[in-house]
């Protein structure tokens, strides 16, 4: 059996739109779906025994919102596999958690409560931050939430040779008939002689190539798996985290690497992965690399 997509809905706007996102995807990659929402009606209402007429506002809004959701899936996708849940826990603990037996999963970019105008939501920075299967956040304009681009767009570090995020973007441009735009940035170093131009462009050509070869080097296997892929390749001097939100108004899905650190939530993510969850204008995929120490340095 198939894991299954899984998004989590609390009835905003925007956990809506992740939902038609996600029933999109699904389809694409042919997985069921389950739809999931967190509450702790119980725990401030009480559970209330079965004969009783009169149930909890907790719980009624709790069955509402799944319900309403899986309506509006079986709307936009008649026949795909789906169930339902409402998990008694905080939503970051039971997105996790759900996160651990799913292929993918979704969020919305934002909430509902009192903090939902920030750029992202608390809930939607910890599940990426920490869950074990690739993370989704839904944001963006219409052409990138309808996949009009047919553009996918990948940043690729310095430790992503055959990566687990190389591998989901190939995967993504396969399913959505996508073209694959794969960017390595690059810095010359600080103490690199600036005063004679000469040497100045002879550095900028040494440290392009590099990075043209560690691109090649990164992309060698998934490549080869999959040479219906239409590639771009691109090496660009510049910053990773500014190169790739600038990038992302052309791509239906930027996807990258969360090189984890041990710290507090978001800044364990690394510059690149948090500055996308905040800022791109496409949907975002994080899909989780190895764990790294804290004195790494940030591409």
């Amino acid at each position: 059996m198939k894991s299954p997509l899984v998004v989590g809905v609390d009835g905003s706007d925007a956990s809506l739109t992740a939902l038609d996102w996600a029933v999109d995807e699904a389809v694409r990659h042919g997985l069921p779906l389950r739809i999931v929402h967190a509450s702790l009606w119980e725990r401030y209402e009480g559970v209330v025994p079965t004969w009783a007429t009169d149930r909890p506002s907790g719980q009624i809004l709790a069955e509402n919102i799944v319900g309403t959701a899986a309506e509006r899936a079986r709307r936009r996708a008649p026949g795909l596999p789906l169930t339902t849940d409402v998990l008694a826990e905080d939503t970051s603990t039971a997105l996790l958690r759900e996160g651990q037996k799913g292929a993918i999963l979704v969020i919305g970019s934002r909430g509902r409560g009192e903090f939902a105008d920030l750029l992202l939501g608390s809930v939607g920075l910890i599940v990426a931050a920490r869950a074990h299967c690739p993370v989704v956040v839904v944001r963006g304009d219409r052409h990138a939430l309808e996949a009009r681009h047919g553009r996918v767009l990948l940043g690729v570090g310095d430790h992503d040779l055959d990566s687990p995020a190389v591998r989901f973007a190939f995967r993504e441009a396969v399913v959505r008939d996508a073209e694959l735009d794969v960017v390595h940035t690059w810095r010359r170093p600080a103490h690199e002689p600036a005063d004679h131009l000469l040497m100045r462009r002879a550095g900028a050509a040494y440290f392009s190539e590099g990075s043209s070869e560690l691109l090649d080097k990164a992309l060698e296997a998934a490549a080869s798996e999959h040479p219906e892929v239409r590639l771009r390749r691109r090496t660009v001097e510049g910053l990773a985290h500014r190169v790739l939100t600038e990038r992302s108004a052309a791509a239906d899905l930027m996807v990258v690497g969360a090189r984890r650190r041990d710290g507090l939530v978001g800044l364990e993510l690394g510059r690149v992965a948090h500055r996308a969850l905040h800022h791109a204008t496409c949907p975002v995929a994080v899909v989780p690399q190895r764990r790294l120490e804290n004195t790494e340095g940030e591409r």
